[in-house]
């Protein structure tokens, strides 16, 4: 006969607070990190979606996939970059007059 402490009917799966659906927790996972996770992807309640619908502002120098929460607007050829591109020596500039750093 073995313990009962290691029974299968003792596992307890968390329920997401926002959305009111369980959320499955593999074994040596925290529970609150799981939820949390299902908060930040998959969670379909309003507060969560309106959280990931923050970052919309889309990088426009080829290749990259970074959206930044506002707008990053080159002086030179006024489009849209993330801040590692931000300059126009990082994306190629095709803006008026030689792209320079001001700082240089």
């Amino acid at each position: 006969h073995s313990s009962l402490s290691s029974s299968p009917q003792d596992v307890q799966v968390p329920v997401c607070p926002l959305c009111n659906t369980p959320v499955p927790v593999r074994r040596g996972q925290m529970p609150d990190v799981v939820v949390g996770e299902h908060i930040d992807r998959d969670c379909k309640s309003d507060p969560a979606q309106r959280k990931r619908k923050i970052f919309t502002n889309k990088c426009l120098k080829p290749g990259c996939k970074q959206k930044e929460m506002m707008k990053v607007i080159c002086d030179q050829c006024h489009k849209n970059y993330c801040l590692k591109h931000r300059h126009p020596l990082d994306h190629d500039c095709s803006g008026a007059g030689r792209p320079l750093s001001k700082a240089g």
